[in-house]
């Protein structure tokens, strides 16, 4: 059964009012993530600057209308019955991106500024511990609430976290708790702006660091193929690419996915993949992992919007 759109003709009207062809309803999301998977948005909206973002929380706040923003579009899984509500995504001043020396590296990032962009500028002014967020396809504000990175993660370096949110809709500091693979930040509050410190060190050998990471990661993930980074966390003391090999799982379809042959952590979209299809493979693996080792991996890959029926790991 077709989903019926939440917003009705007096938000559309003030939404393309404000926005004009900015404000795009039942617009497929596939084009916009990474997995180049997911049906339609009831509106989706580009928000150039923090009085358009406020506008839009207003809105939501007024409404009670549920709300999601969407980043560079890794690490996300849309359902095919698409996302109710309304679909952020940061442009203009949200891209914004300063790097500049002082007694450290310092970083003036908006939520919507290209994570690979600030690690290449960091790494040419020495900017220590740069290398361990090398290689993410995320946003700054992405990265920050889900605390993105590898040996060093992005909120070691976090100085300070500007949100704005329905019911403060302008921005302001909050403080973030940081935890493998997630934040204090709250679910409704989206990230405007960070700033981020790191240590000044040799730029020749921090700039060769970078540089070698983003050569491994190229020789042994699918970079050439549609998917979503790695779909499950690493459990302690173990790595969840290694689990689902061992249970023999690369080279597992469902439809057009299939579990990389190259790197068992990630699935790929051969062609024409569903996201029932993507759902369906990621709750097989987790089944044969914990049969095989009793070990529960738990998702990194997000699950958002209407799926087609109940055969998903969330």
């Amino acid at each position: 059964m077709k989903s019926v759109p939440l917003l009705d003709e007096t938000d559309r009207v003030a939404l393309r009012e404000r926005f004009g062809e900015r404000a795009r309803f039942g617009e497929a999301l596939a084009p916009f993530t990474w997995w180049k998977i997911g049906g339609p948005a009831d509106a989706l909206i580009d928000a150039r600057s923090t009085d358009e973002l406020a506008f839009v929380l207003q809105r939501v706040f007024k409404r009670r209308l549920p709300m999601f923003v969407l980043g560079s579009g890794s690490n996300l899984l849309v359902g095919d019955g698409g996302i109710r509500g309304i679909v952020l995504r940061l442009e203009g001043d949200f891209t914004a991106l300063d790097v500049r020396t002082e007694d450290a590296v310092i970083v003036d990032a908006g939520g919507s500024a290209s994570l690979p962009a600030l690690c290449t500028k960091v790494a040419t002014l020495g900017g220590i511990g740069i290398d361990g967020l090398a290689g993410i396809p995320a946003t700054v504000g992405g990265s920050i609430r889900m605390n993105a990175g590898t040996d060093r993660e992005i909120g070691e370096f976090a100085r300070e976290v500007l949100v704005q949110t329905p019911a403060r809709p302008e921005p302001h500091a909050i403080d973030v708790a940081w935890h493998y693979r997630r934040t204090t930040i709250p679910r409704d509050a989206i990230v405007a702006r960070a700033t981020l410190r790191f240590e000044r060190g040799d730029p020749a050998a921090i700039r060769e660091r970078l540089q070698s990471r983003l050569v491994r990661r190229k020789a042994t993930q699918p970079v050439a193929v549609p998917n979503s980074g790695s779909c499950f966390r690493n459990p302690e003391g173990d790595h969840a690419g290694r689990l689902i090999e061992a249970v023999g799982a690369k080279g597992w379809r469902e439809g057009g996915a299939e579990v990389s042959p190259l790197h068992a952590n990630f699935i790929v979209n051969t062609g024409g993949a569903s996201a029932q299809n993507v759902a369906t493979l990621l709750a097989r693996v987790r089944r044969a992992v914990e049969e095989r080792f009793g070990v529960e991996l738990q998702l990194e890959v997000h699950l958002v919007g209407e799926f087609t029926d109940t055969e998903c790991p969330v």
